[in-house]
């Protein structure tokens, strides 16, 4: 109980902001693969916990699009991006997936924003998965992670404006988009300071609650979608109050990033 009152305490005190509190703004606001079908997401365990963020992603763009998509999820425990083979991975055929994927999610280390050689070795590696992947006809996506919270012992106010100014400007650089699922949680925790968005044990890893933010935070920003009444639920697992207001935070949130 304590620790969950120090994740809510904490989530209180970085969220004394503007819904988007950028001091630089996103260049790519649309989607650049449009209605990708092949998709396939990079990273760690950011993205394994609760079932995998790609099954949860593919299933609301199967509840609320026509696309009948080919998800593939690659991650490696504690991992950063140049951990992968991506030459392997995107190849045609080599996991399944006979054509191109159109599109490649890329997630960090969670830490990638916060030092410099992070940073360096973050960008370097996307700089060669954006020429790999647009090589062989596809577009990549930045996953702008949640920010840690306590009792994470790097817990920090200024991560999340870190991360914020780190991905975009990232994203502005390489011409890609980015999926700002950092600025979702901080709004759903200013809205709702007792929603548990990250695992109490850790303040990293997210919950349940937290994949599915970050779901239907991609799914806005990749399909150009209104995740409002998706109809996907995780078979009843997320109650219809709680799918209901993150869809909200998620529209809310992409909708002001990209000024849309």
């Amino acid at each position: 109980m304590f620790r969950k009152t120090l994740i809510r305490a904490a989530a209180i005190a970085v969220l004394a902001t503007p819904l988007v509190a950028q001091d630089v703004a996103p260049e790519i606001t649309q989607p650049q693969a449009e209605n990708p079908a092949r998709v396939l997401l990079v990273g760690n365990s950011y993205l394994y916990y609760n079932d995998s963020l790609h099954n949860h992603l593919r299933r609301m763009v199967m509840a609320g699009t026509e696309v009948e998509p080919q998800y593939k999820s690659a991650t490696i425990g504690g991992a950063r991006l140049d951990h992968h083979n991506l030459d392997w991975l995107t190849g045609p055929g080599q996991i399944g997936v006979d054509e191109p994927f159109e599109l490649v999610l890329l997630q960090g280390h969670s830490n990638a924003a916060l030092s410099e050689k992070n940073q360096k070795r973050y960008m370097d590696a996307v700089v060669k998965a954006k020429e790999l992947v647009e090589g062989r006809g596809g577009k990549i996506a930045l996953y702008m992670p949640h920010a840690y919270v306590a009792p994470h012992n790097s817990a920090d106010p200024e991560n999340i404006r870190a991360n914020e100014r780190f991905y975009t400007e990232a994203g502005n650089e390489i011409d890609a988009i980015v999926i700002p699922v950092a600025l979702a949680f901080e709004e759903a925790y200013k809205r709702r300071p007792d929603m548990a968005l990250q695992q109490d044990y850790d303040g990293s890893h997210p919950t349940l609650l937290g994949t599915f933010l970050a779901a239907a935070t991609a799914y806005a920003t990749l399909y150009g979608a209104d995740p409002v009444g998706n109809e996907y639920d995780y078979f009843g697992r997320v109650s219809a109050e709680d799918a209901a207001f993150l869809q909200e935070v998620a529209r809310d949130t992409v909708n002001a990033y990209f000024g849309r």
